[in-house]
């Protein structure tokens, strides 16, 4: 185990910790309010929004599934209290980026969105995977965790999924770099592959 299971913050430090973590995660969006009215998004703002929410949908997803990892490896237990708001900022930042596809792209006309969704493979993915993310986040209260009991963690399991669709979704976006896509890519691997190591040994399986 790392030194780090040694820094267990204290309840007052934890809400300290998490208020952080909040108001980080709402940086982004904070910056594509201020740029919308300061008309500061470029020459496409509808495009640097759905590109912007989109990544940010992605990087959550995937710092949401690094928490047990870290975890496991330092001791650090009390990052688990961040995990769920991890996840829910990224079904956020998700619902932003399918509100803009659904609004600004093609203003509520569902017959484009539905030819949209069935003759591009990437926006096919895409939709998949936030489909898939709603019932997570209606299953992510205490609440829920009671009622469902293990069927729970079967359900929340769908997250690796999810991410590796996202990946999908933005490697076949992209036209050019891909380096981003390669990165998200080769982490959620990684990711992925600890749980199926951890599987092979045996141990409690977790989200």
């Amino acid at each position: 185990m790392l030194g780090w299971s040694r820094l267990v913050p204290g309840s007052g430090q934890s809400g300290w910790i998490k208020a952080g973590v909040f108001a980080l995660c709402l940086v982004p969006f904070g910056r594509l309010v201020y740029g919308a009215f300061a008309n500061s998004l470029g020459a496409n703002p509808i495009e640097t929004i759905t590109r912007s929410t989109g990544w940010w949908t992605l990087f959550l997803l995937t710092v949401t599934l690094a928490v047990t990892p870290l975890r496991k490896v330092s001791g650090a237990h009390w990052l688990l209290k961040l995990r769920r708001m991890l996840g829910l900022f990224a079904f956020f930042y998700a619902c932003a980026h399918f509100i803009t596809f659904i609004w600004f792209d093609h203003w509520f006309d569902v017959a484009a969105i539905l030819k949209d969704v069935v003759k591009r493979p990437f926006v096919t993915i895409g939709f998949a995977a936030f489909l898939l993310l709603v019932p997570l986040a209606l299953t992510s209260t205490d609440a829920m965790v009671r009622r469902l009991g293990r069927n729970w963690a079967r359900l929340h399991r769908l997250v690796y999924a999810i991410a590796v669709l996202g990946v999908a979704h933005y490697w076949w976006l992209v036209k050019r770099d891909l380096t981003e896509p390669v990165i998200f890519a080769t982490v959620v691997a990684g990711l992925l592959g600890l749980r199926l190591y951890w599987r092979s040994k045996g141990r409690p399986q977790e989200r």
